[in-house]
């Protein structure tokens, strides 16, 4: 790994490329916060990939990938003068030092969820007005459920066990199946929310992320459809002309590979 000095210089110099292509280059010379922000989302959602997939050489350039984001983002703002990227890098530290006082203060924690909640009070003395203002409108609802619930509960406002959360699943499953059989499309989308709420809920009670699980299952399914689709190919027919029972001899194989 590289020492301290050679990390502070790599930065360096990615800082004087922007500054370079900032002054030459036709395409960077044009870009502007709105026309960068899709890109920026673009870039997360690859090193999410990266990380779900563990390909760590793919991590690491998915991480460049945003450095240069964050970059590029503070060469415009040194621009308009409003910021540069020692206002960002400096913001962040004091944000990290006011918040962890059991490290750089006299404030005393006995575990990770007593952190957790100390950071959430902390939010609200610097003037939040709501525990929810953090949570991003354009976030995917599946990841917004479950921040919404985890800034929740670091202010105490939570179930005590896995097993209560549990029943309330089972209560709001028990709900959408009413409204099901009233087929009063309104209400069963309604009911049908609340049961994804509720298996959020659960996941992180037990720890895990909803969104990694799901999208590990994508990534599952579509690993055995494509593995479906190329026997079929091999014998020389559509999904369309074969049988439901044929495509799950090959469903079966798929899922033992």
């Amino acid at each position: 790994m590289n020492a301290r000095p050679e990390q502070l210089k790599a930065l360096e110099r990615l800082l004087n490329i922007m500054d370079e292509l900032r002054e030459q280059c036709p395409w960077d010379k044009k870009q502007t916060m709105q026309t960068l922000r899709h890109l920026t989302i673009e870039e997360t959602y690859e090193l999410g990939d990266a990380i779900l997939d563990n390909d760590l050489d793919e991590v690491k350039k998915e991480l460049g990938d945003l450095l240069l984001h964050i970059v590029f983002y503070a060469k415009i703002g040194s621009e308009t003068r409003d910021f540069d990227i020692a206002d960002v890098a400096n913001g962040i530290c004091e944000k990290l030092i006011n918040r962890h006082p059991h490290i750089y203060g006299d404030v005393k924690v006995q575990n990770e969820e007593e952190v957790k909640q100390n950071w959430e009070s902390i939010k609200l003395k610097e003037g939040k007005k709501s525990v929810l203002e953090g949570v991003p409108n354009s976030l995917p609802a599946l990841v917004k459920a479950n921040r919404i619930q985890e800034k929740v509960a670091g202010v105490g406002f939570d179930w005590e066990h896995p097993e209560q959360v549990f029943e309330k699943l089972k209560e709001e499953l028990a709900e959408l199946q009413h409204e099901v059989k009233q087929n009063d499309m309104d209400k069963m989308e309604s009911e049908f929310g609340d049961v994804l709420f509720s298996m959020v809920n659960y996941a992180r009670f037990l720890k895990i992320n909803p969104e990694n699980a799901l999208e590990r299952t994508n990534k599952k399914f579509i690993k055995r459809f494509q593995y479906l689709e190329g026997k079929a190919k091999e014998s020389g027919k559509t999904l369309r002309e074969m049988t439901l029972a044929e495509m799950d001899v090959f469903w079966e194989e798929a899922k033992g590979l």
